[in-house]
């Protein structure tokens, strides 16, 4: 499956991975019926779901678009050395900028990208700290797959995400190829379980997405 595959004009972007296009499908219904006009993404890389969010957004909504994307470019336990995805983050970083820059020029309606290199928690933090409590419609949570940096995520975006938005959890079943790494600690599902059973009554569990990705509607605060 090409790395570009779900972008209506691909030349010229510069992706080296695609772990999201064969959520496209899904993710095409969960915007139709969303319209989210403000879109929180903790996790970048190299911008490939941001890209497909800057193309999809403005086609649904009436008026702009905001897309605010958290990363730290330093990579996870995955992107280190001996890692299965080894990865120059400061390249990954420039294919960043390149892709979405790229992305929001082709744009025909506003959308507005704000970057914030940061640790999540930080930039969160700084979220709920400046005001932005439920101002989003739809938070994507693909950072750190350590289940203590995901769980930290969920519970600090829960807050920012409005009643009757969407959350989505990237890379539920992922472990770490190395059989002697693969703890609950180093993966996202004990986090997201634990997650969804504290605040089950705040939310309603819609779909999984091919098993990889669990998406959730908050009902209330």
């Amino acid at each position: 499956m090409s790395a570009t595959e779900g972008l209506d004009t691909p030349t010229a972007f510069e992706f080296t991975e695609d772990w999201f296009s064969r959520h496209i499908p899904a993710w095409h219904d969960i915007l139709a019926a969303l319209k989210p006009s403000h879109i929180l993404e903790i996790g970048s890389f190299e911008g490939r779901s941001a890209c497909y969010l800057i193309e999809q957004s403005p086609k649904l909504v009436d008026g702009p678009v905001s897309i605010t994307c958290v990363d730290n470019w330093q990579g996870g336990i995955e992107h280190k050395v001996g890692g299965f995805v080894e990865a120059v983050m400061s390249e990954v970083e420039r294919r960043f900028d390149h892709n979405t820059q790229l992305a929001l020029g082709r744009s025909a309606s506003p959308v507005s990208l704000r970057k914030e290199k940061q640790n999540s928690r930080d930039a969160l933090a700084g979220l709920i700290a400046s005001g932005r409590a439920e101002s989003f419609d739809l938070i994507y949570i693909d950072g750190s797959h350590e289940a203590t940096d995901v769980l930290t995520d969920a519970v600090m975006a829960f807050p920012l995400l409005r009643v009757g938005g969407t959350l989505i959890f990237d890379d539920y079943v992922w472990s770490d190829q190395a059989p002697q790494r693969r703890e609950p600690s180093r993966m996202p599902k004990p986090a997201i379980d634990a997650f969804v059973n504290i605040f089950h009554r705040k939310l309603a569990l819609h779909q999984w997405l091919p098993l990889w990705q669990l998406y959730v509607q908050k009902v209330a605060r």
